[in-house]
């Protein structure tokens, strides 16, 4: 028999090349983080590995799947099944279907060793690109912000725009593959053509050729805010759930401050990459505003978003490992997700049934739930309260904005012991926790753990803090009633209830949470 192929959790279809194939998924991919669009019949950008878990095919312990290709079509339908939730597609080019691999090559592919079991990435034969489609492996969303001020010149301004328009052609323009626009940065911003406006490289690469210098002072962080705000418009040709990329070049330095763009852009959901080229001499830094600025500007300050060429001759070397760079989607971390865009309060029972030591087991709950999310002024944020007849606020949403700050202050509330009057706490934490951030861009979670029965109504409190826009997640431990959790649950209240007998147990829920979290964000966003 044909021997399977290993894949990784995040291969899709698209990136399988033969009309079937037999493929081997993992054990233990992060359900939450799987991309799969359709029922059945799923669109060839879905993982394949969370399609086959989709439609039933393996579970989470991974197991051996068959590929089939098939034609495109329209109207992908979003379903929830098996713990993924599939996403709506109006139309894609092509699809593929699974069904169970057989055992037999499931066997060859786990006992061959692991170096050849690689995804099918690396030795492919040579691609035929469908020229309209473009390089499908490669989703963006890209503005290119070039530099048109007076530091640039008008020599390097067309040195510049040899190469972008290299990086163009690299990146494999098409309807199904990248889109790009460029914008022109100098005294004003000029938006030169939007991504809607040539989905073939021929037409690209002519209106690069096209444009004008402006000259005038190289207004960057205006230039930068501004397209962040005006480009990405679903009505200029920005798609949904396509990561948004602004390359930013930049010939020396700014005239003008970067840091609110760039938190601008961090807001707007939008992966910022800067293109730095000649950087200042040390006499010319003097001149600068923020000798920090690249740091400022872009998306995550880990290396991958920064990019240097000491100058615009002899650049070609530099186009294959940009392009590279910008098709790597998973790693556009400022696109928004369930991650960066939630606020989770912790509603802590802090009675005298649980003592000392669960209270400990209870507090490495929070934390481990709290570390998944990213933790930061413009992303996700945490507050707890503690409540026996009394409530207290631990921390709210606005206290820490690093995710070291709110573990440390997790790690420092100290144990009240007392009675429980749950329901007073549910109301206590709406209005008073999440009542400061009800207006803001995040979604809203309340996780309440207890470990008895509530002196007061729960019901109550808890509808009225849903009517609120708080989704509840209800986590019971040992006495905790079941008809209690459920009662403070929000629907589909199985899926937002959770119990175990004994406090160690609660290490296990965390997993569920999140994914639990991050499947009701996505609902919401659709």
């Amino acid at each position: 028999s044909l021997a399977s192929t290993a894949i990784t959790c995040f291969t899709r279809g698209l990136d399988l090349r033969k009309g079937t194939e037999d493929v081997l998924c993992p054990a233990n991919c992060p359900l939450w983080q799987f991309y799969v669009f359709g029922d059945g019949v799923y669109a060839s950008l879905s993982s394949v590995c969370g399609a086959a878990i989709h439609s039933g095919v393996i579970t989470n312990t991974g197991g051996a799947v068959r590929v089939q290709t098939l034609p495109g079509q329209e109207n992908y339908p979003a379903v929830n099944a098996n713990g993924i939730q599939s996403q709506v597609l109006s139309r894609w080019a092509s699809s593929f279907s699974v069904t169970a691999g057989s055992k037999s090559t499931a066997l060859e592919a786990v006992g061959r060793s692991v170096s050849t079991a690689r995804p099918s990435t690396g030795k492919r034969p040579k691609k035929t690109l469908d020229k309209k489609a473009g390089n499908k492996d490669c989703k963006a969303d890209i503005a290119f912000l070039i530099d048109g001020s007076y530091n640039i010149g008008q020599r390097r301004f067309n040195l510049q725009k040899n190469f972008v328009g290299k990086v163009a052609v690299m990146l494999g323009i098409g309807t199904e593959g990248p889109h790009v626009g460029v914008v022109q940065a100098s005294e004003h911003p000029k938006i030169e053509f939007y991504l809607k406006n040539f989905t073939a490289t021929k037409e690209v690469l002519f209106a690069i050729k096209e444009l004008g210098f402006r000259g005038g002072n190289s207004n960057t962080g205006k230039a930068l805010k501004y397209t962040a705000q005006k480009f990405f418009s679903l009505e200029n040709g920005a798609r949904k759930g396509i990561p948004k990329i602004i390359v930013v070049f930049l010939d020396g330095w700014p005239s003008d401050d970067l840091e609110e763009a760039g938190i601008v852009a961090r807001e707007f959901g939008v992966n910022v990459f800067i293109v730095s080229v000649a950087k200042p001499t040390t006499e010319e830094l003097g001149m600068v505003q923020d000798i920090g600025f690249v740091d400022k500007a872009v998306c995550r300050n880990n290396g991958f978003f920064s990019y240097q060429m000491p100058t615009w001759f002899g650049t070609t070397k530099y186009v294959k490992p940009l392009v590279q760079k910008l098709c790597s989607h998973e790693q556009m971390l400022c696109s928004k997700t369930c991650y960066n865009s939630v606020n989770i309060g912790f509603l802590i029972d802090g009675s005298s049934s649980i003592g000392e030591s669960n209270f400990r087991l209870v507090l490495e709950f929070v934390s481990n739930v709290a570390k998944a999310f990213e933790i930061s002024d413009i992303g996700s944020k945490v507050a707890a309260v503690q409540f026996t007849y009394d409530q207290r606020t631990e921390f709210g949403f606005t206290d820490f904005v690093t995710k070291d700050k709110v573990l440390s202050a997790i790690r420092g509330i100290q144990y009240m012991s007392g009675g429980t009057a749950t329901g007073d706490a549910i109301t206590f934490t709406t209005r008073n926790v999440f009542g400061p951030v009800k207006d803001g861009p995040n979604k809203n979670f309340l996780i309440v753990l207890t470990d008895g029965q509530s002196y007061d109504d729960v019901r109550g409190p808890a509808a009225a803090a849903q009517k609120a826009g708080i989704t509840v997640f209800s986590v019971g431990v040992a006495w905790a009633p079941l008809d209690d959790l459920k009662d403070m649950a929000s629907e589909p209240r199985e899926s937002h209830t959770f119990f175990t007998r004994e406090f160690t147990g609660l290490e296990q829920m965390v997993p569920d949470i999140i994914r639990g979290i991050c499947k009701d964000f996505l609902d919401s966003k659709q």
